[in-house]
């Protein structure tokens, strides 16, 4: 990148700096950033994916599409929401694409009418986890989150949620805080619709502990300070490849939140910004997301399952808690409010 461009991308970030955000992703993704502003040349990607997806994706895309130039930025989607926000009101939005897996966020620039809408031809070749899908945004993988345990700690797998409210897991379960992860809050939000608010009173009454990000609870478990946690596929699934004593187990009520990508609506590289949608949907893409510990939105890309067995996407979806996403917008407040009452959350 060019001293201009980081330039920009800099003050961008400083402007909305003021504005708290939460991001799905671990720290150290979150500071690995591309500089990303408009340039006429270059289709400009916002996105929370960590740099190990999104590096790769990119670069497949730029050697089937040579005549398009690409820039990213990687951080946590609650940063690059408040970006965004800083750029509206600047007059305007810097990015073409956006891709994160905070849902309600895709919810949220649909109603306020910032999004473009495209039926991807390559969509009908995808598991479509939205029933009121129109083309503002497409399911670009499928994230899960599980039980994970420390195997050093907890010896017997846990099979059901309710596992969690057994005596080896006092004081030893952690999920990270719903109101700083947006990954957290979906969870919360799946789990509470699922079984109620009894099923964290519960978990509290267990000695149940909150953590800041889905990152940190997982190191937490990692580390043996936790025995348990709530936690995200492909975050578990880079530590057991580095070496973590850690284990993903699935109950059979499975958390599945979409990494959803969306068009910005004015953007003069629409026709590139379209390109990498169907490139994204593709199988050559959808490979590289099974590859990270996720469930690809297409049934023909192989499942790696080094590290621990993810369902197939079809059977994923089957198993999954229904959302009512919109429902998950309007009611986010105040799920996180009961939710910081029950398990006394400091603020």
């Amino acid at each position: 990148m060019n001293k201009k461009l980081c330039a920009l991308a800099l003050a961008t970030v400083v402007a909305s700096s003021m504005i708290v955000g939460c991001g799905g992703g671990d720290k150290k993704a979150e500071e690995k950033k591309a500089p990303a502003a408009k340039d006429s040349k270059k289709l400009i990607i916002y996105t929370s994916m960590k740099e190990s997806l999104i590096k790769g994706i990119v670069e497949g895309f730029k050697k089937k599409n040579p005549g398009i130039e690409v820039d990213y930025q990687s951080a946590g989607a609650g940063k690059l929401m408040a970006k965004i926000a800083a750029e509206r009101q600047s007059g305007k939005i810097l990015a073409d694409v956006i891709w994160t897996s905070e849902v309600p966020d895709f919810y949220k620039m649909k109603s306020e009418g910032i999004l473009e809408t495209y039926k991807s031809p390559v969509a009908k070749e995808t598991i479509n986890p939205f029933k009121d899908y129109d083309g503002s945004f497409h399911a670009a993988r499928l994230g899960t989150l599980g039980i994970i345990v420390n195997t050093d700690k907890i010896k017997e797998a846990p099979t059901s949620w309710q596992d969690l409210l057994k005596p080896e897991y006092k004081g030893k379960f952690g999920i990270a805080n719903p109101a700083l992860s947006g990954t957290s809050y979906m969870s919360v939000t799946l789990l509470q619709s699922k079984f109620g608010w009894e099923f964290f009173q519960n978990i509290k009454a267990n000695g149940g502990r909150i953590g800041k990000g889905s990152g940190q609870v997982i190191d937490d478990t990692a580390s043996g300070e936790l025995s348990a946690s709530l936690a995200v596929d492909y975050i578990t699934s880079a530590k057991i490849a580095k070496g973590a004593h850690l284990k993903m187990c699935y109950p059979k009520e499975l958390l599945v939140i979409p990494s959803p990508v969306a068009i910005f609506k004015g953007t003069p590289k629409v026709d590139a910004a379209k390109k990498f949608v169907d490139y994204l949907l593709g199988k050559e893409a959808q490979t590289m997301v099974a590859a990270q510990g996720t469930i690809p939105v297409r049934e023909d890309v192989p499942m790696p399952n080094k590290h621990f067995t993810l369902p197939k996407p079809k059977d994923a979806m089957a198993q999954a808690i229904p959302c009512d996403y919109l429902e998950a917008v309007k009611t986010k407040e105040s799920v996180i409010k009961k939710f910081t009452e029950i398990m006394q959350v400091k603020k």
